[in-house]
């Protein structure tokens, strides 16, 4: 189911449910690029599953300049509209950095979680580009050279990945996939990364545009008091985002659980 949800500042939010509508909510955060599609096999028997696609993405109105905490007004207003009292948070690469937000910037939040999410850029003794694939390396060498260095190659990638088919999502991230992704990364699976970055870039590049500038800027909440129970999940063989990130992120929030 997909409906739209009006945001206080007059934007609109494309948002997703999946799973049990009666049961405990859970607010899904997509990776960069993707939208709020879920998954089929994340369908829970006591969970009702809510993706939205984030500021610029997909169904939802452009925020230029947005920082990585104002994602929380966006689910406040997701929330009072499906009426939830209470939920909780999980952010999926590019994703976990706004659940995180999420947990430390919305009071209704239970617990939050970042799975293979990335660490604050400049964050002190971490290496942050070490151990990414060489695709993520020029793209944020790019980044850190403005939008207008960025633009371009973000609209260029936008046409492929719209181009390609779900057997072509392995190729598309040659040098960001370790052995373990290669594996997992065909058939529905494939098709689901596939359809979820094409439904995102549907009408614009803006949301992947503004995804990667806001994480080279602070963003806006501190980590140290996020008041929800963290978990934070971590593959060791990451080539997006190298394990040393969630290491980082483990070792910074405090009481955080580590997977």
């Amino acid at each position: 189911m997909t409906t739209t949800v009006e945001t206080p500042d007059g934007r609109s939010i494309g948002v997703h449910e999946a799973g049990d509508p009666d049961g405990f909510p859970v607010v899904y955060h997509h990776g960069t690029p993707g939208s709020g599609l879920l998954y089929e096999s994340w369908a829970t028997p006591g969970i009702r599953l809510i993706g939205y696609d984030r500021a610029g993405y997909g169904a939802s109105t452009r925020k230029p300049g947005r920082a990585i905490a104002d994602v929380a007004a966006d689910v406040d207003a997701i929330a009072d509209a499906l009426e939830l009292d209470r939920f909780g948070t999980w952010g999926l690469s590019g994703g976990g950095p706004h659940a995180l937000a999420t947990g430390a910037g919305c009071s209704r939040v239970v617990a939050c979680a970042s799975v293979a999410g990335v660490a604050p850029w400049g964050a002190e003794g971490l290496d942050w580009l070490a151990g990414m694939g060489d695709d993520n390396v020029k793209e944020f060498d790019l980044v850190l050279a403005g939008e207008d260095a960025l633009r371009p190659a973000v609209e260029r990638d936008r046409d492929e990945l719209r181009a390609a088919s779900a057997d072509d999502v392995q190729h598309s991230f040659e040098t960001l996939l370790g052995e373990a992704d290669r594996r997992a990364l065909t058939g529905e699976l494939a098709a689901y990364v596939h359809e979820s970055m094409a439904r995102g870039l549907e009408r614009t590049a803006d949301g992947w545009l503004d995804d990667d500038l806001a994480f080279v800027q602070p963003w806006g909440f501190d980590l140290t008091a996020i008041p929800c129970p963290v978990l934070v999940v971590q593959g060791g063989d990451d080539r997006f985002v190298p394990k040393a990130h969630g290491e980082w992120l483990a070792a910074h929030i405090p009481d955080a659980e580590a997977w």
